[in-house]
């Protein structure tokens, strides 16, 4: 079992920058994948990012590909988005999410998930 929980959500102006952080609880984090996802209102949960459980190989989303880095720190159990170059589309609530599987970009793939943080950006 992982538990999630995310932090680091608020309010920022449009080009401003932001670091999510979701700390995990449970023996498997170092040895599970993870993703962030967000949702915005009306619209589906999209992927956003992901790392794999090494912290070696990472995708993107392309709507973020180049603003947004995803990173890992196994020994504090703490998985990482940055965030820079926000826009006023990037306001969501932000999940992230977790598996003992490989990486991907579909909801239905991971086990757990955090409650979610908002961000949101004004212009």
């Amino acid at each position: 079992q992982v538990q999630l929980a995310e932090s680091g959500g608020g309010l920022v102006q449009a080009g401003g920058s932001l670091r999510l952080s979701c700390t995990a609880s449970g023996r498997t984090f170092s040895s599970a994948a993870m993703a962030w996802f967000r949702q915005a209102p009306a619209k589906e949960r999209e992927f956003v990012a992901a790392i794999t459980w090494h912290g070696r190989s990472t995708n993107y989303a392309d709507s973020v590909k180049g603003r947004f880095t995803i990173s890992r720190n196994n020994a504090k159990n703490t998985g990482y988005l940055q965030m820079n170059s926000l826009k006023p589309e990037d306001t969501a609530i932000y999940y992230c999410a977790a598996t003992t599987g490989d990486i991907a970009t579909t909801v239905g793939w991971y086990d757990y998930w955090g409650q979610g943080t908002q961000v949101t950006v004004s212009s």
